[in-house]
């Protein structure tokens, strides 16, 4: 048999193989960078997408904010309007009671005791007068208790004053204004 040398061949084909190896890796390195670029630029891409929404979410929250601050500020004001207008009603609603108030002390006054003045505190009424006898004080006290605007009348003295009549004498006491006393009760009985 004829000898034949493939050892040349099989050299030129292992370099050949080789070659194409080296092609294939350079390739492959190619590609892989390409897609190493190309995901980098996406990602690169999609954060500042998420920037710029970040940043519009955060001027939608400042302005959200400003919102919130003049809804705060518009609900102060309600409430202070509120407040004025239960005030005003209040003071409306009161402006007749003062009438009443003297109205009542005039119907409770008897014959024969005059009143040198009243003063106001809070629901406290101090009233200092001149009468006849004890027994007007006596009767102007029970005629206050029995008002359903007045409630526990205190005498807090008594003085003679004869100047004013043998029996007469000054005196002075103290009432709690309740307001109508049936109004109470009626509403007490429908609760």
């Amino acid at each position: 048999m004829a000898k034949i040398n493939l050892l040349p061949w099989r050299q030129e084909y292992r370099a050949q193989k080789q070659k194409e190896f080296q092609q294939v890796m350079v390739a492959v390195v190619l590609i892989v960078a390409a897609a190493v670029f190309g995901w980098m630029k996406i990602v690169d891409e999609q954060i500042v997408d998420q920037n710029a929404a970040n940043q519009i979410l955060k001027n939608r929250i400042k302005e959200l904010d400003i919102q919130v601050r003049e809804i705060k500020d518009l609900k102060k004001r309600r409430q202070e309007l509120i407040d004025r207008m239960r005030v005003i009603q209040e003071l409306q609603g009161n402006r007749p009671l003062a009438v009443r108030y003297f109205d009542e002390i005039v119907q409770a006054t008897p014959e024969g005791l005059w009143l040198n003045s009243i003063e106001r505190k809070g629901n406290k009424l101090s009233i200092s007068g001149v009468a006849e006898s004890n027994n007007r004080v006596s009767s102007f006290m029970r005629n206050l208790d029995q008002s359903d605007w007045y409630d526990s009348p205190a005498l807090a003295g008594v003085t003679a004053s004869p100047r004013f009549g043998e029996q007469a004498s000054s005196f002075k006491l103290t009432v709690n204004v309740t307001g109508r006393k049936q109004d109470e009760e009626q509403s007490a009985v429908r609760k």
